[in-house]
Protein backbone atom coordinates (compact mmCIF):
# COMPACT_ATOMS: atom_id res chain seq x y z
CA UNK A 1 0.00 0.00 0.00
CA UNK A 2 1.46 3.58 -0.90
CA UNK A 3 1.26 6.54 1.64
CA UNK A 4 -1.53 8.42 -0.59
CA UNK A 5 -3.60 4.88 -0.12
CA UNK A 6 -3.03 4.82 4.13
CA UNK A 7 -4.15 8.38 4.01
CA UNK A 8 -7.29 8.01 2.04
CA UNK A 9 -9.03 4.96 3.56
CA UNK A 10 -9.56 6.31 6.63
CA UNK A 11 -10.93 10.03 5.05
CA UNK A 12 -13.47 7.81 3.42
CA UNK A 13 -14.30 5.61 6.25
CA UNK A 14 -14.67 9.03 7.98
CA UNK A 15 -16.72 10.19 5.61
CA UNK A 16 -19.00 7.18 5.44
CA UNK A 17 -19.27 7.50 9.28
CA UNK A 18 -20.53 11.54 8.83
CA UNK A 19 -22.78 11.17 6.45
CA UNK A 20 -24.58 8.31 8.33
CA UNK A 21 -24.46 10.66 11.42
CA UNK A 22 -25.95 13.77 9.74
CA UNK A 23 -28.72 11.01 7.67
CA UNK A 24 -30.08 9.77 11.09
CA UNK A 25 -28.03 10.09 14.21
CA UNK A 26 -26.00 7.09 15.58
CA UNK A 27 -27.32 3.48 15.21
CA UNK A 28 -29.48 1.21 17.69
CA UNK A 29 -26.96 1.28 21.06
CA UNK A 30 -25.72 -2.16 21.64
CA UNK A 31 -27.52 -3.25 24.92
CA UNK A 32 -29.58 -6.07 24.41
CA UNK A 33 -33.63 -5.09 23.39
CA UNK A 34 -35.62 -6.40 26.65
CA UNK A 35 -39.18 -7.60 26.01
CA UNK A 36 -40.60 -5.09 29.10
CA UNK A 37 -38.46 -2.40 26.51
CA UNK A 38 -40.36 -3.15 23.53
CA UNK A 39 -43.55 -3.69 25.81
CA UNK A 40 -42.77 -0.11 27.19
CA UNK A 41 -42.44 1.47 23.53
CA UNK A 42 -45.98 0.12 22.90
CA UNK A 43 -47.69 1.12 25.97
CA UNK A 44 -46.36 4.68 25.33
CA UNK A 45 -49.20 5.56 22.72
CA UNK A 46 -47.96 9.13 22.03
CA UNK A 47 -50.14 12.12 20.39
CA UNK A 48 -49.83 11.70 16.91
CA UNK A 49 -47.95 15.04 15.37
CA UNK A 50 -50.15 17.60 13.73
CA UNK A 51 -49.90 18.29 9.77
CA UNK A 52 -47.24 20.82 11.08
CA UNK A 53 -44.85 19.39 12.80
CA UNK A 54 -43.88 17.43 9.73
CA UNK A 55 -40.37 19.28 8.04
CA UNK A 56 -41.34 21.00 4.72
CA UNK A 57 -40.38 18.96 1.78
CA UNK A 58 -38.43 21.27 0.65
CA UNK A 59 -35.95 21.04 3.45
CA UNK A 60 -35.28 17.79 2.58
CA UNK A 61 -31.48 16.30 1.92
CA UNK A 62 -33.06 13.78 -0.52
CA UNK A 63 -35.67 15.67 -1.83
CA UNK A 64 -36.40 13.32 -4.96
CA UNK A 65 -37.77 10.68 -1.79
CA UNK A 66 -38.03 6.96 -2.29
CA UNK A 67 -40.63 4.47 -3.74
CA UNK A 68 -40.77 2.27 -0.54
CA UNK A 69 -42.39 -1.60 0.00
CA UNK A 70 -45.46 -1.76 1.20
CA UNK A 71 -44.87 -5.03 2.93
CA UNK A 72 -41.32 -3.26 4.44
CA UNK A 73 -43.79 -0.80 5.74
CA UNK A 74 -46.21 -3.46 6.88
CA UNK A 75 -43.51 -4.62 9.04
CA UNK A 76 -43.06 -1.58 10.85
CA UNK A 77 -43.98 -2.03 14.38
CA UNK A 78 -43.44 -0.45 17.88
CA UNK A 79 -40.35 -1.63 19.74
CA UNK A 80 -37.88 -1.67 16.71
CA UNK A 81 -34.32 -0.25 16.90
CA UNK A 82 -32.76 2.34 14.69
CA UNK A 83 -30.82 -0.26 12.80
CA UNK A 84 -33.96 -2.53 12.38
CA UNK A 85 -36.16 0.69 10.63
CA UNK A 86 -32.86 1.67 9.09
CA UNK A 87 -33.12 -1.93 7.01
CA UNK A 88 -36.49 -1.57 6.27
CA UNK A 89 -36.78 1.75 5.03
CA UNK A 90 -33.03 3.68 4.38
CA UNK A 91 -31.73 6.45 5.71
CA UNK A 92 -34.22 9.15 6.46
CA UNK A 93 -34.69 11.75 3.89
CA UNK A 94 -33.76 14.49 6.20
CA UNK A 95 -31.21 16.02 8.19
CA UNK A 96 -31.97 14.91 11.12
CA UNK A 97 -28.81 16.09 13.31
CA UNK A 98 -26.05 14.00 15.16
CA UNK A 99 -27.12 12.21 18.28
CA UNK A 100 -29.85 11.77 20.59
CA UNK A 101 -32.05 11.96 17.35
CA UNK A 102 -36.29 10.85 18.47
CA UNK A 103 -37.25 11.25 15.09
CA UNK A 104 -36.97 9.94 11.46
CA UNK A 105 -38.26 11.92 8.51
CA UNK A 106 -39.03 10.43 4.91
CA UNK A 107 -40.61 11.08 1.17
CA UNK A 108 -42.68 8.34 0.21
CA UNK A 109 -44.24 8.10 -3.27
CA UNK A 110 -46.64 5.25 -4.46
CA UNK A 111 -47.95 4.62 -8.17
CA UNK A 112 -51.86 5.00 -8.66
CA UNK A 113 -51.72 3.25 -11.81
CA UNK A 114 -49.60 1.39 -14.37
CA UNK A 115 -48.35 4.71 -15.81
CA UNK A 116 -46.22 6.99 -14.76
CA UNK A 117 -48.74 8.80 -12.11
CA UNK A 118 -48.12 9.12 -8.41
CA UNK A 119 -48.89 10.49 -4.56
CA UNK A 120 -46.60 11.60 -2.79
CA UNK A 121 -46.56 11.18 1.19
CA UNK A 122 -44.87 11.96 4.42
CA UNK A 123 -43.81 9.48 7.06
CA UNK A 124 -42.75 9.86 10.61
CA UNK A 125 -40.94 7.58 12.76
CA UNK A 126 -40.58 8.07 16.35
CA UNK A 127 -38.38 6.89 18.86
CA UNK A 128 -38.10 6.64 22.57
CA UNK A 129 -36.12 7.56 25.41
CA UNK A 130 -34.91 3.20 24.90
CA UNK A 131 -34.21 4.41 21.14
CA UNK A 132 -37.18 2.15 19.89
CA UNK A 133 -39.63 2.92 17.85
CA UNK A 134 -42.89 4.49 19.60
CA UNK A 135 -45.25 5.59 16.87
CA UNK A 136 -45.13 5.92 12.72
CA UNK A 137 -47.07 8.93 11.43
CA UNK A 138 -48.34 9.59 7.85
CA UNK A 139 -48.88 13.66 6.75
CA UNK A 140 -51.02 12.94 3.26
CA UNK A 141 -54.58 12.57 2.05
CA UNK A 142 -55.20 8.66 2.17
CA UNK A 143 -51.79 8.01 2.69
CA UNK A 144 -52.27 5.66 5.68
CA UNK A 145 -54.81 3.64 3.70
CA UNK A 146 -52.49 2.21 1.11
CA UNK A 147 -51.38 -0.51 3.88
CA UNK A 148 -54.93 -2.07 3.79
CA UNK A 149 -54.96 -5.26 1.68
CA UNK A 150 -56.54 -4.27 -1.49
CA UNK A 151 -60.29 -6.14 -2.17
CA UNK A 152 -61.85 -7.03 -4.99
CA UNK A 153 -64.33 -5.31 -6.60
CA UNK A 154 -67.82 -6.14 -5.52
CA UNK A 155 -69.84 -8.44 -7.32
CA UNK A 156 -73.82 -8.47 -7.17
CA UNK A 157 -75.00 -10.33 -4.07
CA UNK A 158 -77.58 -12.33 -6.44
CA UNK A 159 -74.79 -14.43 -8.12
CA UNK A 160 -72.47 -14.87 -5.12
CA UNK A 161 -72.97 -17.55 -2.29
CA UNK A 162 -72.43 -15.92 0.91
CA UNK A 163 -68.80 -17.16 2.57
CA UNK A 164 -68.85 -19.26 4.96
CA UNK A 165 -67.09 -18.50 8.09
CA UNK A 166 -65.15 -20.85 10.00
CA UNK A 167 -63.52 -19.82 14.04
CA UNK A 168 -60.60 -20.89 16.07
CA UNK A 169 -60.26 -19.63 19.11
CA UNK A 170 -56.44 -19.82 20.61
CA UNK A 171 -55.98 -19.10 24.43
CA UNK A 172 -53.23 -16.50 24.67
CA UNK A 173 -51.77 -18.71 27.68
CA UNK A 174 -50.75 -21.23 25.57
CA UNK A 175 -49.61 -19.12 22.56
CA UNK A 176 -47.66 -16.90 23.97
CA UNK A 177 -45.02 -16.47 27.24
CA UNK A 178 -46.41 -14.24 30.00
CA UNK A 179 -46.59 -10.93 28.61
CA UNK A 180 -45.09 -11.81 25.37
CA UNK A 181 -46.70 -10.77 21.97
CA UNK A 182 -43.49 -11.26 19.34
CA UNK A 183 -42.40 -14.59 17.32
CA UNK A 184 -39.33 -15.53 19.78
CA UNK A 185 -42.35 -15.59 21.98
CA UNK A 186 -44.11 -18.03 21.16
CA UNK A 187 -44.54 -21.64 23.27
CA UNK A 188 -44.11 -25.03 21.32
CA UNK A 189 -47.75 -25.96 22.27
CA UNK A 190 -48.30 -22.54 20.34
CA UNK A 191 -46.48 -23.23 17.01
CA UNK A 192 -48.06 -26.58 17.11
CA UNK A 193 -51.60 -25.52 16.93
CA UNK A 194 -50.84 -22.24 14.33
CA UNK A 195 -48.92 -24.60 12.04
CA UNK A 196 -52.04 -26.83 12.43
CA UNK A 197 -54.17 -23.95 11.36
CA UNK A 198 -52.54 -22.82 8.58
CA UNK A 199 -52.42 -26.53 7.32
CA UNK A 200 -56.58 -26.16 7.42
CA UNK A 201 -56.50 -22.79 6.03
CA UNK A 202 -54.39 -24.25 2.50
CA UNK A 203 -56.20 -27.04 2.10
CA UNK A 204 -59.51 -25.17 2.53
CA UNK A 205 -62.07 -26.82 0.36
CA UNK A 206 -63.00 -23.50 -1.47
CA UNK A 207 -61.03 -20.09 -2.44
CA UNK A 208 -60.27 -18.47 0.92
CA UNK A 209 -61.69 -15.03 0.02
CA UNK A 210 -60.29 -13.17 3.73
CA UNK A 211 -58.97 -13.98 7.15
CA UNK A 212 -59.55 -11.77 10.38
CA UNK A 213 -57.50 -11.75 12.90
CA UNK A 214 -58.67 -10.41 16.52
CA UNK A 215 -56.47 -10.03 19.53
CA UNK A 216 -58.25 -10.22 22.97
CA UNK A 217 -56.78 -9.34 26.64
CA UNK A 218 -58.35 -9.65 30.31
CA UNK A 219 -59.09 -6.41 32.36
CA UNK A 220 -55.42 -6.03 33.96
CA UNK A 221 -53.19 -3.60 33.15
CA UNK A 222 -54.50 -0.48 31.50
CA UNK A 223 -56.39 0.13 28.47
CA UNK A 224 -53.98 1.37 25.70
CA UNK A 225 -51.23 -1.03 26.93
CA UNK A 226 -54.14 -3.73 26.78
CA UNK A 227 -54.89 -2.51 23.17
CA UNK A 228 -51.61 -2.55 22.09
CA UNK A 229 -50.73 -5.84 23.46
CA UNK A 230 -54.26 -7.63 21.89
CA UNK A 231 -52.98 -5.68 18.42
CA UNK A 232 -49.18 -6.84 18.54
CA UNK A 233 -50.42 -10.51 19.48
CA UNK A 234 -52.85 -10.58 16.10
CA UNK A 235 -50.00 -9.29 14.16
CA UNK A 236 -47.51 -11.98 14.94
CA UNK A 237 -50.45 -14.46 14.45
CA UNK A 238 -50.75 -13.25 11.41
CA UNK A 239 -47.05 -12.80 10.63
CA UNK A 240 -46.51 -16.83 11.41
CA UNK A 241 -49.37 -17.59 9.47
CA UNK A 242 -47.77 -16.01 6.39
CA UNK A 243 -44.49 -17.16 7.22
CA UNK A 244 -46.73 -21.14 6.61
CA UNK A 245 -48.66 -20.27 3.39
CA UNK A 246 -51.22 -18.19 4.10
CA UNK A 247 -51.52 -15.71 1.77
CA UNK A 248 -51.06 -12.21 3.34
CA UNK A 249 -53.64 -10.01 1.39
CA UNK A 250 -56.56 -12.18 2.21
CA UNK A 251 -55.55 -11.50 6.63
CA UNK A 252 -56.98 -8.12 8.38
CA UNK A 253 -56.12 -8.05 12.13
CA UNK A 254 -57.62 -6.00 15.30
CA UNK A 255 -56.95 -5.74 18.70
CA UNK A 256 -60.16 -5.07 20.89
CA UNK A 257 -57.73 -5.28 24.32
CA UNK A 258 -60.09 -5.71 26.81
CA UNK A 259 -63.61 -4.64 25.28
CA UNK A 260 -65.04 -7.85 24.93
CA UNK A 261 -64.40 -10.46 27.33
CA UNK A 262 -66.06 -13.91 27.71
CA UNK A 263 -66.22 -14.38 31.50
CA UNK A 264 -66.63 -11.89 34.00
CA UNK A 265 -64.67 -12.36 37.41
CA UNK A 266 -65.23 -10.80 41.20
CA UNK A 267 -61.69 -9.09 42.85
CA UNK A 268 -60.36 -11.07 44.84
CA UNK A 269 -57.10 -10.53 47.20
CA UNK A 270 -55.73 -13.73 45.82
CA UNK A 271 -53.82 -12.30 42.50
CA UNK A 272 -53.12 -15.63 41.17
CA UNK A 273 -57.08 -17.11 40.93
CA UNK A 274 -58.24 -13.79 39.29
CA UNK A 275 -55.63 -14.33 36.58
CA UNK A 276 -56.41 -18.32 36.46
CA UNK A 277 -60.37 -17.11 36.42
CA UNK A 278 -59.63 -14.77 33.74
CA UNK A 279 -57.90 -16.65 31.30
CA UNK A 280 -60.77 -17.08 29.04
CA UNK A 281 -60.41 -13.33 27.82
CA UNK A 282 -56.89 -13.79 26.77
CA UNK A 283 -57.46 -15.01 23.43
CA UNK A 284 -56.85 -14.92 19.86
CA UNK A 285 -59.70 -15.03 17.54
CA UNK A 286 -59.08 -16.20 13.53
CA UNK A 287 -62.12 -16.03 11.51
CA UNK A 288 -61.45 -17.88 8.29
CA UNK A 289 -64.29 -16.79 5.57
CA UNK A 290 -64.20 -19.30 2.57
CA UNK A 291 -66.71 -19.20 -0.56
Amino acid sequence: MNKLSRFRTPCAVSALCMAALLAGGCASPSYTVTPEMQARAASENPAPPKDDEFPSPDSAKWKQGAFPSLDALRTMRTGMGKDQVRELLGFPHFSEGLGGVREWNYIFHFRTGAGPEYISCQYMVRFNADVLTNGMYWKGPGCADLLRPTRAAATPVAARPAAAATRTTLGADGLFRFDGRSLSDLLPEGRRRLDALAGDIRGSAGPVESIRITGHTDRLGTTAYNQALSLARAETVRDYLVRSGVPAQAIQVQGKGESEPKVQCAQTAKRAELIDCLAPNRRVEIEVFVR
